[in-house]
């Protein structure tokens, strides 16, 4: 089955390299990059809509339909942030999108990139925040909702931005004794495009379930 996917955060590192292993893929038909800068790639199957504000999603609302799955990679970090803030950027937001693609595409499957040690029961805000936004996903109607906790993400070839580019060649020597904790992007990529397929074990997946559901 072609996939014709929404993807969300192309200019970040997440969704770079989601982006990069998305258009490698012959069962995808086109991806519909939905940022508010360029990404800065250029590809048969990309075509990229500029949206300044992503609470204001009125003038794109018919470019929605017809996708069969939307990838979320789009967040920023908590840093610096009062909760209030973080949780109008990170869940709000999120919320608001989704809501809106559910009315376009309501057969689509959402994938929503949170991380490891997400919690809505405790622990740092931001896992708090996470955690109840990717709550709030799940009890949406969509053909299916997965959550995705990556931690360390090795990057794909071409990528440009990359968090971890001093760190790459020891998350790659530090993957066999820390499996729980790094995979590549290309995997977390291809897990979504097989949760897209087909579901997953899970709703939310943890990176061995990523890597398990990359590989099948």
């Amino acid at each position: 089955m072609s996939q014709r996917i929404i993807l969300t955060g192309a200019t970040g590192m997440v969704g770079e390299g989601i982006l990069l292993t998305c258009l490698a893929q012959p069962e995808v038909e086109a991806v519909l990059s939905i940022s508010r800068r360029p990404s800065g790639h250029t590809h048969p199957k990309l075509r990229e809509l500029l949206v300044p504000d992503f609470f204001d999603l009125a003038a794109v609302e018919n470019e929605l339909v017809g996708y069969t799955a939307c990838f979320f990679c789009a967040g920023i970090s908590s840093v610096g942030m009062k909760e209030a803030e973080y949780t109008r950027t990170t869940h709000d937001l999120t919320l608001h999108f989704a809501r809106t693609l559910l009315r376009h595409s309501p057969q689509a499957t959402f994938v929503y990139v949170s991380g490891a040690g997400t919690n809505a029961d405790g622990g740092q805000m931001w896992a708090r925040v996470k955690g109840r936004t990717e709550n709030e996903l799940l009890a949406l109607p969509f053909a299916r909702a997965v959550m995705f906790r990556p931690g360390v993400m090795l990057p794909v070839s071409g990528q440009r931005h990359d968090s971890y580019r001093a760190l790459t060649w020891l998350g790659r020597w530090l993957r066999p004794v820390l499996p729980r904790y790094i995979c590549t992007m290309r995997e977390v990529g291809l897990a979504m495009l097989n949760a897209a397929r087909r579901g997953a074990p899970q709703p939310v997946l943890e990176v061995p379930g990523i890597v398990r559901l990359a590989a099948g």
